[in-house]
This record gives structure tokens, sequence and C-alpha cells, in this order.
């Protein structure tokens, strides 16, 4: 009856904890932001004692000035000015341009990143692991294939932030009706959490 009346409150009191203590970590590392601003306007100055959650506050705030100016007319000018600008530096231009390459894929709204949860044979045939479609190859590394292919992320337990980059046949890839986060869910729980709202699972074959 200890065991379990123990092991009971580790699984309600272990989210609960780490969620906590992630959002405290994130809110404090966003309150340092803080530290950019003039000192005469910091909260600590203005109120007398620091403001817990007000970085979260001018985050959101510069975000959504940045993303306003980023839209009009002058602030495009603006953007396609320091770009071309960063290109012209050997090293920096290659950091920053990977950098915005892989921001774009993943933020924007017409990628096609983490776009759809499949199963592949990987890491041997017979066995199966989860991926995610990420692309398809560029036409330098197409000339080499024959047939379709497909570029996928497979995630890694527990840690799905690091994984393999794979270039698969189009027609070994198999269709899941399982979201994104569904996927993630039973990556990060190492499959004790079931991958919830599959209808089906059949082989799509794709054109060659």
């Amino acid at each position: 009856m200890i065991k379990k009346n123990f092991l009971t409150g580790l699984l309600v009191l272990v989210p609960i904890i780490l969620t906590i203590w992630l959002l405290t970590t994130l809110i404090t590392f966003l309150d340092q932001v803080l530290l950019l601003l003039p000192e005469t306007v910091r909260p600590s100055n203005l109120l007398g004692t620091p403001v817990f959650g007000f970085g979260v506050i001018m985050s959101f705030i510069i975000i959504l000035l940045t993303g306003f100016f980023a839209n009009n007319f002058f602030g495009k000018k603006l953007i396609s000015f320091y770009e071309n600008l960063v290109n012209r530096l050997p090293f920096v231009k290659t950091i920053y341009g990977g950098i915005k390459q892989v921001s774009d894929t993943l933020l924007s709204n017409s990628g096609n990143a983490f776009s759809k949860a499949v199963l592949i044979e990987f890491p041997m045939a017979g066995t199966y692991s989860f991926a995610f479609i990420t692309g398809e190859p560029n036409e330098e590394i197409n000339k080499n294939l024959k047939g379709k292919f497909v570029n996928v992320y497979v995630p890694t337990t527990p840690n799905p932030t690091s994984g393999y980059t794979l270039i698969v046949p189009a027609n070994k890839v198999i269709d899941l009706d399982i979201s994104v986060d569904q996927v993630l869910k039973y990556v990060i729980s190492m499959g004790v959490v079931p991958a919830k709202k599959t209808k089906n699972i059949s082989k799509k074959k794709r054109a060659k």
C-alpha cells in the first residue's frame, strides 16, 4: 500500500514540479531582457522592486512590434538592407543563413516542417520508428537518386530534439492518422503514453 501510494504521489507531483520549474526558469531568463533597458525605466527603479514576469510581457511586446515593423514597406526595406550587409560577411553569413533557413522552415505558415507523422523502417528492416516529414530533397540530391524520396526527421527518446535526418524512398513511408503532438508524447514518454487517434495504419504507395 505504501509503495502504491508513493508511486501515485510521484506520478502526480513530478509533472507539476517539472512544469513549474521549467516555467519559472523561462520567466527568469526572459526577465534578464530588462537588463538591456536603461536603468531609469526598469521596474526595480520605477516601482522600487523587481517585477517577476515583466520580462515575458516586454518580450511579447518587442516581438509584436518587430513583426508589425517588418510587415510594412520601410521595415521590409531595412531588413533587406540588413540581410544584404550580413551576406557580405564571410563567416557571419554562414551562421545567419543557416539559422534563418531553419527558422523560416519551422515558423513560416507556408512551411512543411513536421507537417505529418509517419512510420519508417529504422534502424533496421523489420523494426519501425516514428518520423516526421520535413520536405523533399533538392535537385542536386535528386539527380543522384532513382524515384521519389522525402526528407524525414526521426526523433530519439526521451529527448526528441536529438535525432536523425534521413532521405527515404516515398513508397517506404507508412502514413499515419496520428497528430505530431501525439507522436511527440509517445517518444518523450518512451512509449508509455500511447499515440491516440489512430484510425488506421496503411502504406500509401506514392508514384515513383
